[in-house]
């Protein structure tokens, strides 16, 4: 690896922080509001929207300018979104500007590890890139907590720059000045990426033939052998993760009795065996048998119907790290699969284009699933155990996919080919 890489990481990692808290900042913003509890959910739907929203055209974007120009120009519109907020911009669409930013960011992030990287340290860089982003949902959690905390927000408030009013009075102005800060680190990060030379042909403008390019392109990759593969297990794991983080907290409040504080420690549970398993994949699992690891999308699945039978923090714990461990091992070497075939069917930031659009689909689409569930009032025993046994039975159909492509044609003969 070499300086390059490493800066990618700082900013990523710095990034992602600051999203996460300013998610909680958002909250807190929404709760002085006195505004209805049902907008907070609509936090995260709005953020993830434009994943979706803006799949036909970001990779165009990412494509027509260095990565790293792009990755300073989407962190710049960040740092609009948080400075919205702190005008008292309403929270829902100063989060949604962050989202924008957000959507515009993540194909340049991904996209420029195939143009910095060889094939072969494409499962060591998505590991180290997934582990640094789970731990930046875990820090950004305990920071955004801290922030908008009694104790954060008198130490923050405390401080006095003589001579100079900031003009900063409350919890949320000081929670959004430190996110700010964070974006602005993350900002000076982003300069520092070099360019690595890679150069695209003229990018399309045309709104409409950007998004039929777009549908070529998703065509493309889904009829891929190894494409199809790769990108239908991102697709169920990115849907499954957000998914499971709203069945631990409802879980944990129904079968272990802890508040929602306490709760979300859970969640933090999970994202360690997530960074675990991420971390171990990248060193064990070479890109020539990433497809080996399908089988622990089943055993995962199946763990998780294990939660029916937990009534003990104790015996909770292990159970959820063992799941993050699972996922985590499970989907950086198909995540890089999926980027390598992308690469050399297409240019780098159309195919993390497609991965957003399906991916993020995945999440509206499971996670409204997942709420008509809880408005039928189903046991919550059930969807534990349907939930699990979707993902152990959706994987193995995968795996049964992929098995009939290698009887026609040895598929695994194409990792590691050039572009074409």
């Amino acid at each position: 690896m070499n300086r390059g890489f490493y800066t990618i990481m700082a900013a990523q990692f710095f990034s992602s922080l600051a999203d996460n808290a300013l998610l909680f900042v958002a909250i807190d913003v929404l709760v002085s509001m006195n505004a209805p509890a049902s907008l907070t959910p609509l936090l995260k739907l709005s953020f993830v929207l434009f994943y979706v929203l803006l799949a036909a055209f970001v990779g165009a974007f990412a494509d027509a300018l260095p990565k790293g120009r792009v990755m300073f120009i989407a962190n710049l519109i960040k740092i609009f979104g948080c400075a919205l907020m702190f005008l008292t911009v309403h929270p829902l669409l100063s989060y949604a500007v962050v989202g924008f930013g957000a959507a515009v960011y993540s194909p340049a992030k991904y996209g420029i590890l195939t143009e910095l990287l060889p094939p072969e340290k494409l499962v060591i860089a998505n590991g180290w890139i997934e582990g640094l982003t789970v731990m930046s949902i875990i820090f950004g959690t305990v920071l955004g907590g801290a922030l908008v905390s009694n104790a954060g927000s008198s130490l923050m408030l405390g401080f006095d720059v003589p001579l100079f009013d900031t003009g900063i009075d409350t919890t949320s102005e000081a929670a959004m000045a430190v996110v700010a800060f964070i974006y602005v680190l993350a900002t000076l990060f982003n300069l520092r990426i070099p360019d690595t030379g890679a150069r695209y042909e003229h990018q399309e403008r045309n709104p409409f033939k950007l998004i039929s390019d777009f549908a070529n392109c998703s065509a493309t990759l889904w009829k891929d052998k190894l494409g199809q593969i790769s990108l239908a297990v991102t697709t169920l794991f990115w849907g499954a993760g957000a998914t499971l983080q709203l069945i631990v907290l409802k879980w944990a409040e129904r079968s272990l009795g802890m508040p929602l504080d306490k709760a979300t420690g859970l969640i933090g549970v999970v994202a360690i065996g997530v960074a675990v398993g991420a971390v171990l994949a990248a060193r064990m699992v070479p890109l020539r048998k990433s497809l080996t690891v399908i089988p622990m999308g089943i055993v995962m699945g199946l763990v998780v119907t294990g939660m029916v039978f937990v009534n003990d923090v104790l015996v909770a714990y292990p159970l959820l790290a063992l799941i993050g461990f699972l996922s985590g091992f499970f989907v950086v070497p198909m995540n890089a699969l999926l980027q390598h075939r992308g690469h050399v069917l297409m240019s780098a930031g159309h195919s993390i284009a497609v991965q957003n659009f399906n991916e993020n689909l995945s999440i509206l689409t499971m996670l409204a699933l997942y709420a008509v569930m809880i408005t039928l009032n189903l046991d919550l025993n059930i969807i534990i155990v349907m939930f699990g046994l979707t993902i152990a039975g959706i994987t193995f159909l995968i795996l049964r996919l992929h098995q009939r492509n290698q009887a026609q044609h040895d598929s695994l003969a194409l990792i590691g080919e050039h572009k074409h």
